[in-house]
């Protein structure tokens, strides 16, 4: 069972000690996921003394803001009580060897699998916290499926600062750690869906030549050249480094896979060399198209998300819903951001909505799939309500 405040709780000892104590006595066995926005960052000392000082586990990440039934926020934390904590496992150093870095995360969560006894019934969720920052999520991901498979479930969000700039943003105990993530072994009953919205467009192009999350040309031209005459031709705006990141973000690369599925990818930064630097990687050949941001009218993405939610969850009551809400996303729709939000509250069944906004997210858009990074995606997780 999951127990999540009304409302985000402010970073002051008084209200932490007093909640924290009050928790800690009636469930014994209990830890904390605690999501930050960056305003709050140095608070998190506060809050990690406290969980110390009353034996409570803490975990988490830093976002750039939260996300409540009100709006985005920039003050308090939501702290989600786990009546029972569950496995987790933080995993430095990731930036250096993907490959190596699903290696040690495969050997943390096997003994707990071992220990399980998965079952179609009892599969558990593997759910990563992410720094945005890492190069190489996708290789990650893929050499992670190799060692797990199909043995658990794959969701999770990528924290960090929506400045790009590198800092520490997930946390266990006393740790916090930048260029790596946290991993947490979350029930099989808890089901995490997700979903973007975007139509694909016929025009495509290749990713002649990438380099993690960089694309340096486009069908063979400098990867900026091409991708700019395309929002030239869709916008009239031409675009240059100061207001490339304002734009960019309306004209998201969407990655065409075999079984028919967009991937979507959101540029964030033009390189000195005419690089085009996104969230999440481009593999080198990689089919493209340049989308166009849907409206929040036609994307219908809150429809299909309850929808998926009804499926996954059917006859269940009222509950909170657990948004991850891509910070992209909210640029891309402006004030019909939180519009989209509600609807699927209300469309869900919600009584409140807890979360953060997101700067990349894991999963599948189809039941059981794959697991992948996605930017501009909803990433929804229903919790008892309290």
């Amino acid at each position: 069972m999951i127990h999540v405040s009304p409302r985000p709780l402010s970073l002051d000892m008084t209200v932490l000690s007093t909640t924290l104590g009050e928790w800690r006595a009636a469930y014994p066995e209990m830890g904390v996921l605690a999501l930050l926005p960056e305003a709050e960052k140095e608070s998190l000392p506060l809050l990690q003394a406290v969980c110390r000082e009353l034996g409570v586990p803490l975990v988490g990440g830093i976002f750039p803001e939260l996300l409540t039934l009100d709006g985005f926020a920039t003050s308090g934390a939501w702290l989600l009580r786990l009546d029972r904590m569950v496995p987790a496992f933080l995993v430095p150093d990731m930036a250096r060897d993907p490959v190596d870095a699903a290696s040690r995360l495969a050997a943390l969560v096997e003994p707990h699998l071992a220990q399980v006894g998965v079952t179609n019934d009892t599969q558990p969720t593997l759910y990563l916290l992410v720094d945005a920052l890492l190069q190489n999520i996708t290789t990650m991901l893929d050499a992670l499926y190799l060692k797990l498979a199909d043995r658990v479930s794959y969701a999770g969000v990528a924290a960090g600062s929506e400045s790009f700039q590198s800092m520490p943003c997930v946390f266990k105990g006393d740790e916090t750690i930048a260029n790596g993530a946290l991993a947490l072994m979350m029930p099989g009953e808890m089901k995490t869906v997700l979903e973007h919205g975007f139509p694909a467009p016929e025009n495509g192009m290749t990713a002649t030549s990438t380099e993690g999350n960089r694309i340096t040309s486009i069908d063979w031209q400098p990867a900026f050249e091409a991708y700019r005459e395309i929002v030239r031709v869709e916008s009239g705006v031409l675009l240059d480094q100061a207001n490339f990141y304002q734009w960019a973000v309306g004209f998201p690369f969407g990655i065409l896979r075999a079984n028919g599925e967009l991937v979507v990818r959101i540029p964030v930064a033009l390189g000195d060399d005419g690089c085009i630097q996104c969230i999440g990687e481009i593999m080198e050949n990689s089919m493209l198209v340049v989308l166009r941001a849907p409206t929040f009218d036609a994307a219908r993405c809150a429809d299909r998300l309850a929808d998926r939610l009804t499926s996954c969850l059917p006859g269940s009551s009222a509950r909170n819903l657990l948004l991850f809400y891509c910070a992209g996303r909210r640029m891309q729709l402006r004030d019909d951001a939180m519009k989209e939000a509600r609807k699927l509250g209300r469309a869900a069944g919600a009584k409140s909505l807890v979360g953060a906004l997101s700067l990349g997210e894991i999963g599948s858009t189809s039941p059981g799939g794959y697991p992948l990074f996605h930017n501009a995606t909803l990433v929804c997780t229903p919790l008892p309500a309290s």
